[in-house]
């Protein structure tokens, strides 16, 4: 394949707590979640209060309790739960948990890892559904979700493409480069390969800031319009550019970057 300007050589680019969900309690009466289950009234317990009142009634830690089923000898569900969100920093921290992660929370075996992490799974293929039926441009909030889910917790830098066809609609979503703490290597010959591979109408561009600051860097700025530059050439065209931490996702066209 022909180079396409500067697309020869790589672009280095380099990237420049979650909130705690504390459970105050099961409902207004603050059942402490070290209760075992048969202690806590029958219309409090997180089953019994969900058939009543609606998954959107339970606090964060009855929802898990209700995933995990089971607690531990002498460590009730619900004690086991609240370990669990403690661990990962929240809910927020547990949507981006890495199998190490919740590997370290005493107890939590490799059946209850499997299906946290199956749930967790779930919801990321359940996004990407929505994204391959309808334009993107009619779901922002839900691009900007699926890929706070898919790069969000990375230890270190990822530079992903999504993929998009003649409507705008999710061909795929992949991993391009992997890099350190701060720095990833692009290569812009490669993402137009793939994105002719795929037929490819449009992309979003998306990377990581494993430091937590989702400010776009000068570098990054460089890397979008290198990237830019290259796909025009082959009339694929460039719709955003997401800077993805853990709490939160710039948009480069929302900003009036691109």
């Amino acid at each position: 394949m022909a180079p396409f300007g500067g697309a020869r050589e790589p672009v280095s680019h380099r990237a420049f707590g979650a909130e705690s969900h504390g459970y105050t309690g099961l409902d207004s009466r603050s059942w402490s979640a070290t209760a075992v289950l048969k202690d806590i009234p029958a219309d409090a317990r997180p089953r019994e209060k969900l058939a009543a009142l609606g998954p959107a009634a339970l606090a964060d830690v009855e929802l898990l309790a209700l995933l995990l089923r089971t607690g531990l000898a002498g460590v009730s569900v619900l004690a086991l739960a609240q370990q669990v969100l403690e661990t990962c920093g929240g809910l927020r921290g547990l949507l981006h948990a890495q199998p190490a992660d919740l590997a370290r929370v005493k107890g939590l075996g490799p059946a209850k890892r499997a299906e946290i992490a199956a749930v967790l799974e779930l919801a990321r293929r359940a996004l990407a559904q929505e994204l391959a039926t309808q334009p993107v441009f009619d779901a922002p909030a839900k691009v900007k979700d699926y890929l706070r889910l898919q790069l969000g917790a990375r230890p270190h830098e990822v530079f992903g493409v999504v993929f998009l066809d003649a409507q705008n609609r999710l061909i795929a979503f992949e991993d391009m480069f992997r890099g350190t703490l701060t720095q990833t290597s692009v290569y812009p010959r490669e993402v137009v390969k793939r994105a002719l591979e795929l037929r490819a109408a449009a992309v979003i561009l998306a990377h990581n800031h494993p430091s937590g600051a989702a400010e776009p860097s000068r570098a990054d700025e460089y890397l979008t319009q290198t990237l830019k530059s290259a796909l025009a050439l082959v009339d694929v065209r460039v719709l955003d550019h997401l800077v993805v931490a853990h709490a939160s996702v710039v948009s480069f066209a929302e900003r009036g970057l691109l």
